[in-house]
């Protein structure tokens, strides 16, 4: 287990910044359903060391994409989330046991690499109009899942599955949400188990999720009057220089 962080040892004035950006991060997300996995990290880091981002951005999500689940649960299509979770579910487990086995400069090299291709990718994926069968939508969730278990910010690409199985607006948002709910319980027990995870940790990840846990219903009351155009380029430009110090770390 990482023990580097010690959650007494951190300054009221980093909690607070992280807090603060993790509110915002959560109303904007909520919005598109992304963005919050994304650039959290970049904030995170600084403050809890890079082998301690994803698990504790599980336990973040968990209670954010709960939270925003619960705000949207009458439009959840349980066909899809039944789908993705019976594919995606195993590979998950598989994907977060392999975080458990990396070191702190791979995991920092891998975030880095899957943050600067998710730019690129969701302009891939936005401007693609292909439909997915059942078929497909089964082959996309294992390799979602995958993914999902060791990296943080795959929300992307559940979007993507998702949107190309037909889904669009609320009902979008309200899947997603509890596809990646359930996911994250797994990732938790599976950080847990294998000492991933400590009292600090889980501590500063409820933290920052009881701060995002208010930004999905405020979200379902902006989505049909706010544009998310704008808040999607802040976020490529944030992701993008978080990115590249990810792959400092790593490399240097």
């Amino acid at each position: 287990m990482n023990s580097e962080f010690i959650l007494a040892n951190t300054s009221p004035l980093q909690l607070v910044v992280v807090c603060s950006v993790a509110f915002i991060l959560s109303v904007l997300s909520g919005m598109s359903g992304y963005g919050a996995g994304l650039v959290m990290p970049v904030f995170l880091t600084p403050v809890i060391g890079v082998a301690n981002v994803v698990p504790v951005m599980a336990v973040t999500m968990l209670l954010n994409t709960g939270c925003r689940a619960m705000a949207f649960w009458r439009d959840v299509q349980w066909y899809q989330v039944r789908q993705m979770l019976f594919f995606g579910l195993p590979t998950c487990i598989a994907g977060a046991y392999c975080y458990t086995l990396l070191t702190s400069r791979w995991i920092a090299l891998l975030l880095g690499i899957f943050l600067l291709a998710s730019i690129p990718l969701r302009r891939i994926m936005n401007h693609l109009e292909y439909r997915l069968t059942d078929r497909g939508v089964r082959y996309s969730g294992i390799g979602f899942g995958f993914i999902n278990g060791g990296m943080a910010g795959t929300g992307i690409i559940l979007i993507s599955i998702l949107m190309s199985a037909g889904l669009h607006s609320v009902a979008l948002i309200a899947t997603d949400a509890t596809i990646s709910t359930t996911l994250a319980i797994f990732k938790i027990i599976i950080f847990g188990s294998s000492d991933k995870l400590n009292f600090d940790l889980i501590a500063v990840g409820m933290l920052v999720g009881l701060c995002m846990a208010p930004g999905g219903f405020l979200a379902r009351r902006l989505l049909n009057h706010v544009p998310v155009k704008v808040h999607a380029w802040v976020m490529e430009v944030v992701v993008f220089f978080g990115s590249l110090m990810f792959i400092w770390r790593a490399v240097w």
